[in-house]
């Protein structure tokens, strides 16, 4: 019992630092969307240089963080610069993504089959520990052999469209957002770079395009 208290305590523990972070990160985003609220002017031009570039940066970053509304300061961008930010954007939307999904790529298998087991989704931890040692071809057999629901066999034969939706559906942050979708597509290993890549630049191009070309306001 003493053990299983303990337990219990790290998890919390683990928990309430993951929201920490989580919600400093969502602060800091929101505090950087309020300062890109500049008046553009000939006297100031040099400061508004800065904050595009420090949006730039902040956008990178705070937008492949799972959880954290870093397309916030995208928007607040394109409010305040329009179409002219506009490439930038795109730019930086795709970078952040694939940020993401290299972090993906790079982190261990079984660093997931330990947050699965930590949040007690213990089959879900047997079934990524199965799949671990297996390369990523054999990975997806597998996930494709286990799997009897048909609309889950769909989704992963179809996992570029699949993600691709994931990545524009509103209220996606409940799941993680673009960065944490990007970052288990990385994890995964069923992904190939390339086609992830030309995934993520088409699925994130509607609302640049729609303000260059359609003047949307944003």
């Amino acid at each position: 019992m003493k053990a299983s208290g303990a337990s219990l305590g790290t998890i919390l523990l683990r928990i309430s630092l993951l929201i920490l972070i989580i919600g400093l990160a969502t602060w800091g985003a929101h505090e950087i969307r309020d300062s890109l609220n500049l008046q553009i002017r000939p006297d100031n031009e040099q400061q508004v240089h800065k904050a595009i570039m420090l949006g730039a940066v902040a956008y990178i970053g705070l937008l492949a963080l799972p959880f954290v509304p870093g397309a916030e300061i995208g928007i607040a961008l394109l409010a305040a610069f329009g179409a002219a930010i506009a490439p930038l954007i795109y730019i930086c939307t795709v970078a952040s993504m694939m940020l993401a999904f290299t972090v993906g790529r790079f982190l261990p298998i079984d660093a997931l089959e330990r947050l699965l087991s930590l949040l007690r989704m213990r089959r879900a931890a047997a079934l990524v520990a199965q799949a671990a040692p297996l390369s990523g071809d054999a990975r997806l057999a597998m996930l494709l052999d286990g799997q009897s629901g048909r609309v889950v066999r769909v989704a992963l034969r179809h996992r570029y469209v699949a993600v691709a939706l994931a990545i524009n559906t509103p209220g996606n942050s409940i799941i993680g957002g673009g960065g944490g979708i990007m970052l288990l597509a990385g994890l995964s290993g069923i992904f190939s770079p390339i086609w992830t890549f030309l995934t993520v630049a088409i699925a994130v191009s509607p609302v640049p395009i729609a303000v260059i070309f359609l003047g949307l306001q944003i």
